[in-house]
């Protein structure tokens, strides 16, 4: 599982949920740039990941388990890639 597998499963599990990751955001409660792609790499260049409580958060607004949101992390293995 990598940085990318994990920011790719968030803007899957937003489009499943017919949303923008903004608006998966929003709906969570969090602030509506958390999951902005200009957040994913700090300004040294280091990657920032996604907080187990902004994952938690997504989860209960939606509705989902964490096996729910984990799917999307393989996705692209099972479509062949995107």
């Amino acid at each position: 599982m990598t940085h990318e597998d994990v920011w790719r499963a968030i803007e899957r599990f937003a489009k499943e949920h017919k949303m923008t990751c903004s608006g998966l955001a929003k709906c969570s409660g969090l602030d509506p740039t958390t999951f902005n792609r200009s957040k994913r790499w700090s300004k040294e260049g280091q990657p920032r990941w996604p907080s187990t409580n902004s994952i938690s958060k997504i989860l209960s607004s939606t509705g989902a388990k964490i096996e729910d949101f984990t799917k999307y992390i393989d996705e692209e293995d099972m479509q062949g890639g995107e």
